[in-house]
């Protein structure tokens, strides 16, 4: 049915869900798993109870914040690794930087997947209330087959 499935994480409770979901999907069809982390800069609820904005990019800081958002998105990844069991599946874990819905469709066309897995709410609940979720826009706009786990 599946020979591969894209699981954007995040390190919630849900993507480590959507993770089980997937590998349940991926051990019957025998589809391999690519775990998808985006780290983003800024984050998308920056400046939101602030009431400012992020300070920019600049030659002198750029190497510091992508090594916490490097060290930030591993964790995320080895978090719902820890929490499935994928003994015996194909993994591949991608670490990507962007705003999340649009680096999921991205890496999901480019790699031509048949369907992602994904969680309903992730770690910026309140911005996605906001502003619409992730999962919400990917289920809308994605040419393959997306699974939203509640």
């Amino acid at each position: 049915m599946y020979q591969s499935i894209l699981v954007p994480v995040d390190g919630s409770e849900h993507s480590a869900k959507a993770l089980g979901v997937a590998a349940q999907l991926a051990r019957g069809s025998s589809a391999s798993l690519i775990l998808l982390t985006v780290a983003e800069y800024p984050p998308g609820n920056m400046g939101l109870f602030t009431g400012g904005m992020p300070e920019p990019f600049t030659t002198d800081n750029w190497n510091e914040i992508a090594d916490a958002l490097k060290a930030d998105a591993d964790d995320a990844l080895q978090k719902v690794r820890d929490a499935v069991d994928l003994s015996g599946l194909e993994v591949e874990s991608v670490v990507r930087q962007g705003t999340p819905a649009e680096t999921i469709l991205h890496e999901a066309s480019r790699r031509g997947v048949d369907a992602i897995v994904m969680g309903s709410r992730g770690i910026s609940d309140m911005h996605g209330m906001i502003f619409g979720s992730t999962s919400h826009k990917v289920s809308h706009v994605a040419e393959c087959s997306v699974i939203t786990v509640a």
